[in-house]
């Protein structure tokens, strides 16, 4: 266990858009998507009978049909294509099926015989790989969920009686702890920041989401420390010490820049050596 200082670095936004049908999530999305990078690089994985295409109109992005069975296995392998095709923006419209599709966790789940609680430890993982290809994923991912009114069981004068909550996103419950910024579509479009990690939309009117919430999204994500000053860093280290630091410092690039800092520390191992070369009778020169 080691403390390391925070170090703001640059993202890529996961983000979720939930609403009934009618809210606006596609079209939401895509103008979302279009403050981010161009149409030409934008994909997406839909799942919704066709309804990406209703918005050709808005410019040259691709799609992906994903139909049933719905499995987080398929999900990823869709993600995986438009990553592949040098997708910047992924949009996956929707995650919902993931879930309660036909072929989802919990059609899954249902089919499995043996134990109930026991066969969870079986498809949970199956669910987990999912959510991770989505956060670790190299492309902004924007994720549509599906709203169902949601009601709990209450006492009232001695009677119990259904309440009304407000709207559930149908997927896992605690799905949308995983994304950076979630928002709630309402019937007229309008839409209400119910998380924001960024703190560029929390608290603030609701609006219809265009490519300027885009925009500001992309500037949030550039202002961190881009991957390749990260590199420079290595090159210029001085020391094993400092390369521990950088290492500590960007746990999430380590995959990308470890082998770089072993090639630097063989270079600083090297450079010690030929400082101090050793004479044939096993001295150092002086």
């Amino acid at each position: 266990m080691e403390l390391r200082k925070a170090t703001r670095k640059q993202a890529k936004i996961k983000l979720a858009l939930q609403g009934t049908a009618g809210s606006g999530k596609t079209m939401s999305a895509l103008l979302l998507a279009s403050g981010i990078t161009d149409y030409s690089k934008i994909a997406v994985i839909d799942t919704e009978n066709h309804s990406a295409d209703l918005y050709a109109h808005l410019g040259d992005y691709s799609v992906l049909q994903l139909s049933q069975p719905f499995t987080p296995e398929r999900y990823i392998t869709a993600i995986k294509t438009c990553e592949d095709a040098g997708m910047e923006v992924i949009i996956i419209d929707s995650v919902s099926h993931e879930w309660e599709g036909q072929g989802g966790i919990l059609n899954i789940h249902g089919n499995m015989a043996g134990n109930s609680f026991t066969n969870w430890n079986k498809v949970t993982p199956r669910h987990n790989a999912f959510v991770q290809k989505i956060l670790q994923s190299n492309s902004h991912i924007i994720c549509t969920i599906r709203t169902k009114t949601d009601y709990a069981v209450i006492e009232k004068n001695g009677k119990y009686v259904p309440e009304k909550l407000g709207m559930k996103g149908i997927t896992r419950d605690g799905m949308d702890y995983e994304f950076t910024i979630v928002f709630d579509l309402d019937i007229k479009h309008l839409a209400r920041a119910t998380k924001d990690r960024t703190g560029l939309f929390m608290d603030k009117p609701e609006e219809v989401i265009s490519l300027n919430y885009g925009k500001k999204i992309l500037d949030w994500c550039n202002s961190g420390v881009d991957i390749d000053i990260i590199k420079k860093d290595i090159v210029s280290a001085k020391s094993v010490d400092e390369l521990r630091v950088i290492l500590r410092t960007y746990p999430e690039h380590r995959e990308t820049i470890e082998p770089l800092a072993i090639a630097r520390k063989e270079q600083l191992s090297t450079n010690i050596i030929n400082l101090n070369p050793i004479s044939g009778n096993g001295t150092s020169k002086s």
